[in-house]
């Protein structure tokens, strides 16, 4: 009886002990490395770590997990990498393009000469997309707000200069119209200008700003007696109506048209202006031009979003890592 009563006891004995010591390995802290990372140490640290972290080191170490996504990381980068390269090639464009010009004639129309344009924007994108770049990589959180910031001001202009410009539409036509006549002042003096200028008129099938006689703001075709141009008087070769079935064009088409009347001159040139037919090509193709600000700004939307995120996550990271470091010597407090 007693032999048997000793044997229930170590048999109860063997099968408490385990018990035992699993709820020891359960009541003892688990530290997390210095490169790991959970928002909260708690019933859901898991479960975080699931869902954002990514584990590392081989088989048997302790594991180590890290919240910042490569995917996202590497996503940011390549975005930032494409458009920096994009960015390259503008800025050589328009360097070229300025280069190629007289020195004069390069100063005499800054505010609408392409081959500026064409710099500054790329200059901007590239100061832009080099932040993104770097501090995609780098996991720099100082050049990601600066590239998250930079997309957001962007992006905000753009909007309320659109929302702008539907609300005070005197007000923009006014100055494009500005805008217009300074290029028809500078015609001559820019050949980057020129040629927009004359592409404009030729696929619009206009002539000037308001009208045809918008051209003689233009010293080469003022139409005062004491002008010595040989064309005086005149407009643009890209005014003319042109037509198909004729082997020989006539360049001069254009000379003394705005001694005209408007309907006698209609006969040879595009006597409406351009500002009428922009803004007639702008209410039938509203639905193209909402398709290209949607283009502009979904990179800049997926941009902003991207760095958002991977700036969160390196915060999250770096605020665990100083956990683990203030906690590394005393797990229990």
């Amino acid at each position: 009886m007693r032999r048997t009563m000793v044997h229930t006891q170590m048999h109860h004995a063997q099968s408490v002990l385990p018990t035992v010591r699993c709820r020891r390995q359960l009541s003892t802290p688990r530290r997390y490395s210095n490169r790991s990372f959970v928002r909260k140490l708690g019933q859901h640290a898991w479960i975080l770590v699931a869902m954002g972290g990514r584990r590392r080191g081989a088989p048997g170490s302790d594991e180590d997990y890290s919240f910042v996504s490569p995917v996202v990381k590497y996503l940011l980068f390549i975005f930032n990498f494409l458009f920096w390269i994009i960015s390259l090639v503008m800025v050589s464009i328009g360097m070229y393009a300025r280069m190629m010009k007289h020195a004069e004639a390069a100063l005499a129309c800054l505010s609408v000469d392409p081959a500026v344009m064409l710099m500054v924007v790329g200059v901007l994108m590239f100061i832009i997309t080099f932040c993104g770049c770097v501090g995609s990589l780098r996991e720099n959180i100082c050049l990601l707000q600066i590239f998250c910031i930079s997309l957001t001001v962007i992006f905000l202009l753009q909007l309320v200069a659109g929302i702008l410009g539907f609300v005070f539409a005197d007000k923009a036509r006014s100055k494009v119209t500005e805008v217009i006549n300074n290029a028809i002042v500078h015609y001559r003096e820019d050949l980057d200008l020129q040629n927009l200028i004359d592409f404009g008129q030729k696929e619009f099938g206009c002539c000037g700003g308001v009208a045809y006689v918008d051209w003689s703001q233009n010293m080469y075709f003022n139409c005062s007696k004491d002008n010595p141009s040989r064309e005086r008087c005149s407009v643009p070769f890209s005014c003319c109506i042109v037509s198909k079935d004729k082997m020989v064009i006539n360049t001069m088409c254009g000379q003394g048209k705005q001694e005209l009347e408007y309907i006698e001159a209609g006969k040879y040139i595009h006597a409406n202006g351009c500002i009428d037919k922009l803004v007639n090509w702008i209410h039938s193709n509203l639905f193209l031009l909402g398709g290209i600000a949607m283009g502009l700004a979904i990179p800049q939307l997926v941009g902003i979003l991207l760095s958002q995120l991977l700036i969160n996550q390196i915060k999250e990271q770096i605020e665990l890592q100083n956990y683990n470091l203030k906690h590394s010597f005393d797990p229990w407090s």
